[in-house]
């Protein structure tokens, strides 16, 4: 099983690209959305994280928007948080490959914002980053509800620079360049993805050099 790792800075346009992946019937586990189930309302992470940060209590699940303005402003808070959260995501991550494997897939894609930041790509046979121009990345971020300029600058200082995501990338989507063009490049990626030479789960890093 080839396993992708997808990943790009805020507003790079990552969440289209995977669902890009899925409509070439490719399974994407979806970091951000494990995130969101676990601080929601019964979720595996409600309970530990109102521990830390009492004050982000919203209807019995967290308050995202008030949680991120807090650990993004402060670092020590934001490894807090992250201590709490990784376990419980990458034992979603590990049992979602693990069911992939028993399928017998032959490809999936990890879908993880912090991938290259975390090291997550060595777990990774290739990885893609989605890169756009600054000016598009800043337009649709703050376009999104609740953001300002001032969280968006200290959610970019917490990322690799886009410039760097793209020096250890296998694979560049650029995703200003409008849709079919963003469709093109990962039907291609899927294509050259599959003719690799399959790994196995778990997988051995950087399987690249037998291609």
């Amino acid at each position: 099983m080839i396993i992708l790792g997808l990943t790009g800075s805020i507003g790079m346009g990552k969440t289209t690209a995977a669902k890009a992946f899925r409509s070439f019937g490719v399974p994407v586990h979806d970091a951000d959305a494990s995130i969101h189930k676990l601080l929601a309302v019964g979720g595996g992470a409600v309970r530990a994280v109102l521990a830390e940060f009492p004050a982000v209590e919203k209807n019995g699940g967290i308050d995202r928007q008030a949680l991120g303005a807090i650990v993004f402003s402060d670092d020590l808070k934001l490894k807090q948080l992250e201590k709490i959260l990784h376990p419980l995501v990458r034992k979603q991550k590990d049992a979602f490959l693990a069911q992939a494997a028993r399928r017998g897939e032959k490809l999936v894609v990890l879908d993880i914002p912090l991938l290259l930041e975390t090291g997550g790509d060595k777990q990774c046979d290739g990885v893609v980053v989605v890169s756009a121009p600054a000016s598009i990345q800043k337009m649709r971020v703050l376009g999104r509800p609740g953001m300002t300029e001032a969280r968006f600058l200290s959610i970019l200082n917490h990322q690799m620079a886009d410039r760097e995501k793209r020096q250890m990338a296998d694979f560049v989507v650029q995703t200003g360049l409008g849709r079919l063009h963003s469709l093109r490049e990962i039907a291609n990626i899927v294509r050259v993805a599959k003719s690799w030479r399959p790994s196995h789960w778990p997988p051995i890093h950087k399987n690249r050099q037998s291609r």
